[in-house]
């Protein structure tokens, strides 16, 4: 009864029903077909979703390195420290021109208000009202350019200080102290454990059916399996080995994942049907795996069987070795037991005979 309670429980569809007999006091589950979903096992590579080189934007000689290869950093903590005497001079000379532009643009007001009462008493030319106006617009804008070029000077100065865009590690360091950084020069590469995902190359005949589905299953380290809804497929196949580049994002901060590993990843692609009996009633003798059978003679033999996934904890799928109605013992000691004496039985009456 547990037995079929677990497999109501697990939501499977029966195609025939589980019946249970008994053996001369031996109870027998008959093998049943059930419908399970058609799952694909795929090897992947684990990849770190923010991985990158941090370049320097601005002139300047490296003064100080803060952090070393293998080293864990915070998100906006220092990694590398230029030189900032030419960013400061530019910094000090745009804040002075910025003063300049608002003494300019103070006096241009100054002299447009005077203008424009004299030109209202007509004391003054419209040329001349026009001419403090055009001046009054070109202060103006040369403040605009102040303060700009201010906004520059302290983004540049600002860049003398690269600090870490996201918690991650040190994969690679570029410079040493003093050498002279310029734009576009690379200083410090890192990856990011937080957020992983994996990369699976799927065949494309079952490309078709992961679309429909969009959903996969990844095996963590300890035989854990998680499910994946967010999946990237790449919309073109590589000709080489006719794959499709899948990408499972990982849920955030999972422990003992590394990018470069490999893991297993599951995909389903539709329903396909399976024989299934009691956990029980298998037996693991070395290599060999097998149940406890009745046979059309009503004996019990041991037989053979090769098996797929379990379906819960009571349950496991077959592969082969046994087909839908065969009679299987789930308490094994016992039908051992009676197998031996059955045996016995036979060797006793040979000897009569």
């Amino acid at each position: 009864m547990k037995f079929r309670a677990a497999l109501r429980a697990s939501g499977w569809l029966f195609l025939s029903l589980l019946s249970v007999s008994v053996h001369a006091e031996l109870v027998t589950n008959t093998v049943a077909q059930i419908m399970i979903p058609r799952v694909f096992r795929l090897d992947g590579v684990i990849e770190a979703v923010n991985k990158s080189t941090i370049s320097a934007q601005t002139n300047g000689q490296v003064e100080a390195i803060y952090y070393d290869v293998d080293d864990v950093v915070k998100q906006g903590a220092l990694l590398v420290k230029l030189k900032d005497t030419e960013q400061q001079a530019a910094l000090r000379r745009a804040e002075a021109d910025l003063r300049a532009a608002r003494a300019v643009l103070d006096d241009a007001r100054k002299n447009y208000r005077r203008i424009k009462d004299l030109h209202e008493k007509k004391l003054v030319a419209k040329s001349d009202l026009d001419n403090a106006q055009v001046s009054l617009n070109t202060a103006r804008a040369k403040l605009d350019v102040a303060k700009a070029a201010l906004e520059q000077a302290k983004e540049q100065l600002a860049y003398t200080r690269i600090t870490a865009p996201y918690t991650g590690i040190v994969t690679e360091r570029h410079v040493q102290v003093g050498e002279v950084a310029h734009p576009g020069s690379p200083l410090m590469s890192g990856i990011s454990l937080q957020e992983l995902r994996v990369a699976v190359d799927v065949p494309q005949s079952l490309i078709v059916a992961i679309r429909e589905k969009g959903q996969a299953r990844v095996e963590l380290p300890g035989g854990k399996w998680i499910e994946v809804r967010d999946l990237t497929i790449f919309p073109f196949a590589d000709p080489a080995s006719n794959t499709f580049k899948v990408r499972l994002k990982l849920p955030k901060n999972i422990d003992h994942l590394f990018p470069g590993m490999l893991v297993k990843t599951a995909f389903e692609t539709g329903m396909a049907p399976a024989l299934i009996v009691p956990a029980s009633a298998v037996v693991y003798r070395s290599e060999v795996t097998g149940v406890y059978v009745r046979d059309e003679d009503g004996k019990i033999r041991f037989r053979y069987v090769r098996l797929g996934d379990a379906l819960g904890e009571e349950t496991l799928t077959v592969l082969s070795g046994l087909q839908e109605g065969d009679e299987v013992f789930p308490d094994p000691i016992a039908a051992g037991a009676r197998l031996k004496r059955q045996r016995a039985g036979i060797q006793e009456k040979q000897g009569h005979e």
